[in-house]
Formats: C-alpha cells, sequence, structure tokens
C-alpha cells in the first residue's frame, strides 16, 4: 500500500497535495504548492527512478524551489523529502525508509516528531489507520499555529483506483471529522470498494452482500451517519 495523510489551516487540501500512483509511489507537495513537482516525479518514479532521484531531477529545475516543501516514497520503500529555506517556520521533515514526514508553519518540531513516533508504534496495522493515527499525533502536539481547516486521507493498493480517498474540506476539527467519516467508510465504503471490478476481473458483478447493506438508509447501516428519507 501506498498513501498520504496531510492536514492544514486552507480549505481543500485534498484537492491540491496528496498524489498516489499504484505501484509506483506516494508523494506530498507542500508549503507554496507545484503540483506538477508531484506529477513530474511519480511518472519518474513510474520509469524506474527511486524517491531520492526522481526528488533531485524535479526539485533542480523549479524555480520557487525556496518555497516548497515535499516528501515522496516509492514502491519500495525509498523515502525523500526537500523544505525550501523560504518555508514558513517551524518547518522540518524526517525521513526513514518507508516514510517521509515534512510540515510547515508548524506550532514546533514536536508535531513532526510526534507523527514519527506514532508511525513507528503502529507498526503491523493497516496502512491507512497508521497514517490517520500519525495525523492524530501531529494534531495532538499543536499542528498548524495558524488553526485548523482540512485534512485528507488517500491511500491506494493493487488497483490502479484508490482504496481510499477521504477529504474533509472546510471544518473547524477536520482530523477529528475525517476520523469520524473513516470509520464509517470502514463499515460502508471500504467493502463497496473491495468488490468494485479490478483489472483480471474487469466484468464482476457487485457482491450481494455490498448491495444488501447499501440497500439501507445510511442510518441504518453499521457506523450509522447519513439521513434518512
Amino acid at each position: 500500500m501506498l498513501g498520504v495523510a496531510v492536514a492544514t489551516a486552507v480549505p481543500a487540501v485534498g484537492a491540491v497535495c496528496p498524489f498516489v500512483r499504484t505501484g509506483v509511489g506516494a508523494v506530498s507537495t507542500q508549503s507554496w504548492v507545484n503540483p506538477y513537482l508531484a506529477i513530474d516525479a511519480l511518472r519518474l518514479m513510474e520509469q524506474g527512478r527511486s524517491a531520492p532521484e526522481a526528488l533531485d531531477a524535479v526539485i533542480g529545475s523549479d524555480k520557487g524551489r525556496e518555497t516548497r516543501q515535499i516528501g515522496l516514497v516509492d514502491a519500495n520503500g525509498r523515502s525523500s523529502a526537500w523544505s525550501g529555506r523560504e518555508c514558513t517556520q517551524w518547518f522540518g521533515q524526517v525521513v526513514e525508509p518507508h516514510l517521509a514526514v515534512q510540515g510547515n508553519m508548524l506550532v514546533s518540531e514536536l508535531t513532526v516528531m510526534d507523527m514519527v513516533r506514532s508511525f513507528r508504534a503502529s507498526e503491523g496495522l493497516d496502512l491507512a489507520e497508521r497514517l490517520l493515527r500519525a495525523m492524530e499525533a501531529g494534531e495532538a502536539a499543536g499542528g498548524d499555529k495558524r488553526g485548523r481547516q482540512s485534512a485528507s486521507l488517500k491511500v491506494h493498493h493493487v488497483e490502479e483506483y484508490a482504496l481510499l480517498d477521504l477529504r474533509v474540506d472546510e471544518h473547524p476539527h477536520p482530523v477529528a471529522e475525517l476520523r469520524r467519516v473513516f470509520e464509517i467508510a470502514k463499515l460502508q465504503l471500504l467493502p463497496f470498494v473491495q468488490g468494485m471490478p479490478r483489472r483480471d476481473a474487469p466484468g464482476a458483478a457487485a457482491p450481494e452482500a455490498v448491495v444488501k447493506l447499501l440497500g439501507h438508509p445510511p442510518p441504518l447501516r453499521p457506523g450509522g451517519g447519513g439521513s434518512a428519507p
């Protein structure tokens, strides 16, 4: 699995920062966002470059590199990150095998360090849960010094489409709201996605149990949520 979790004090962070390609890599482009850094880095990784090699290639040609922040992990777990000198304090990063954590405009370094500690401590759990726990740890450690507004969790597994792509685009407590949505999605959305057609079974019919589950009004399904007629 490959994924990105990100939160900030700007609306709709999930629309601009996280980029994931199945079997290739995961990238989060941050600070003064340049989506082409992620797009081009994923293209290079798909061609066989490692995450560090892809980062060197894309950041070297970006004239605004000192305002950028970006983290990459490729499908082999090779990681890399960049934080330009003109990012807003506090900014910084931690890079380890299978992991890149970075942040800017943070209350302190503790936000990033607690995210790393959480991710290490959750080894053995599903990637989506590990990413969300890490983001919750960063939030508890102070997070964005401006406040909170949006959060996103995106995970790919074996198919070309996302296994989970959850977003809270505008909310006073976006990470907590994302956790609420995630718990419902595990029970209601994930079975639907897991039953969708696959490359090796493109004509698969919807599983009967999922059809029955989603035939009920949302409040009557496991986990609740939504509304009824």
